[in-house]
């Protein structure tokens, strides 16, 4: 594989059986993610986006293809194997935060980190998406767009080579979604983590340096962005 290729899904396939009826979620699918890369999977809902995204995080098994971290095939590990690569190069954003409730933003941080291999001070996490002064603040106590912030440092905390977001600001006002991008964008920037994001929302995809089109399981479309915008610049 090339140096450069950190992730590389090859004919990857995700078929799903209900009884005798089988639902195609992702049909021969090849995709690369070179280190350092934004890239933004765009596509309405139920084309697939979510599939190709727990693939590439371990969450799931292609049915057939595969799906390589450098020199390593995913499909070809085993579960324990696969924990251990969510847990060394993988961090997870998602749509709903996904925090526990009566934890602190630090200690939902800290949680985190327990199993991690090499994880940094939960404070120092939250201290890079701008919450230091929040840490002992619980998720109610906590706006909609501060609590995406923690799950963003929740992942962070991991140490990943690889952030995925599912839609991560799918919960949010314009506002608040401009400061979560604005944010994953200086750490794609400044920290060089290769970020995969999905989204239905066009807006969204043009802060990426690559937006890769998905329609009905089919990656249909890989485009070089030569002018990504802003994040203060996306609106809808």
């Amino acid at each position: 594989m090339d140096r450069g290729v950190q992730i590389r899904v090859e004919r990857a396939a995700r078929i799903f059986r209900m009884g005798d009826i089988e639902v195609p979620a992702l049909v021969d699918a090849d995709l690369d993610i070179r280190f350092g890369e934004f890239i933004t999977i765009l596509g309405p809902s139920g084309s697939g986006k979510s599939t190709l995204l727990n693939l590439i995080g371990g969450m799931d098994r292609p049915t057939s293809g595969h799906v390589w971290h450098l020199e390593e095939d995913l499909a070809a590990l085993s579960d324990r194997e696969l924990t251990r690569y969510r847990r060394a190069h993988v961090g997870f954003i998602f749509q709903f935060y996904n925090l526990i409730p009566t934890l602190t933003a630090y200690e939902n941080v800290q949680a985190a980190t327990e199993l991690a291999e090499r994880p940094l001070d939960p404070g120092e996490a939250l201290e890079l998406v701008g919450l230091a002064e929040r840490c002992d603040h619980f998720p109610a106590q906590l706006s909609g767009g501060e609590q995406q912030r923690v799950s963003i440092a929740r992942a962070l905390a991991k140490r990943p080579t690889l952030l995925l977001a599912d839609e991560p600001t799918g919960a949010l006002d314009l506002p608040t979604a401009r400061t979560v991008l604005a944010l994953l964008q200086a750490l794609n920037r400044e920290r060089g983590l290769s970020i995969l994001l999905i989204t239905h929302n066009p807006a969204i995809a043009s802060i990426a340096d690559r937006v890769v089109r998905i329609v009905s399981g089919r990656v249909t479309e890989s485009l070089e962005n030569e002018s990504p915008l802003a994040a203060n610049e996306v609106t809808w």
